[in-house]
């Protein structure tokens, strides 16, 4: 498996402008990264804005997409990190870029797909997408003026990335873990939503979505493997027939 595979996609979540799609692939560039995801850009696709930024880097963006939605563009990840400014009301680990990166060279070194998210220029991700993250990633920046433009922040996160690339190419990579991927855990999500839904358990109604949100993000930080997911089913489908006599 070559630097190219393993490194992480960088994912970006309903882009505004063109030529911040251009200049992130550009930096992605830079720093050896190639694997650029793009999930419903505003100005449609392709975008010759973004093209004529991109200069040399143009190649990312023939295999970007578009992917409709977010779920789409993560669905063979196993390992996701979301950067964000903004505090979120659910219970996901906080890293720096630097930790974040460190976290996901660790990943991919044991054979694992990692995908890093990144918010809309205006306001950035939504709750519902970082709940699909493993970990945050925050920026130490200024908290008066915390706003950073989308290719500054994947420039940050490619330099991290690139500054210990060296170190993680050099190490052998083994064969990867049965770690469950992200599609496969949104799957898991839908059926524990279905059986609580059946017994009553999202309750009082102002507090569903609440606690919707808070059950796909404890799945996402467990780390579950396919044989988890498959043992998660088992029990909600046997619980959900009962006692046998």
């Amino acid at each position: 498996m070559d630097a190219e595979q393993i490194a992480p996609a960088f994912v970006l979540v309903r882009p505004q402008m063109g030529e911040n799609i251009g200049a992130a692939a550009r930096v992605m560039l830079n720093f050896g990264l190639t694997r650029l995801r793009v999930v419903a850009p505003r100005d449609g696709w392709p975008n010759p804005r973004a093209v004529a930024m991109a200069s040399g880097a143009g190649r990312l963006l023939d295999t970007a997409g578009p992917f409709p939605d977010v779920a789409a563009a993560l669905a063979d990840a196993e390992v996701v990190f979301a950067t964000t400014a903004r505090p979120r009301g659910i219970a996901t680990p906080v890293l720096t870029p630097a930790a974040a990166m460190a976290a996901a060279r660790a990943a991919v070194t044991a054979g694992q797909r990692v995908a890093v998210l990144f918010g809309p220029e205006r306001a950035g991700l939504e709750t519902a997408d970082v709940a699909m993250a493993r970990a945050i990633v925050s920026l130490p920046v200024n908290p008066a003026f915390p706003s950073l433009n989308l290719a500054q922040c994947v420039g940050v996160m490619a330099y991290e990335w690139g500054r210990g690339s060296g170190e993680a190419q050099s190490q052998p990579v083994p064969a990867a873990p049965d770690a469950a991927t992200v599609a496969e855990i949104a799957h898991l999500h839908a059926h524990f939503e279905e059986k609580l839904e059946a017994a009553g358990f999202f309750f009082p109604p102002e507090k569903a979505a609440h606690m919707r949100l808070n059950l796909r993000a404890m799945l996402g930080r467990l780390a579950l493997s396919r044989a988890d997911v498959q043992f998660f089913h088992g029990a909600l489908r046997q619980l959900a027939r009962g006692r046998r006599p």
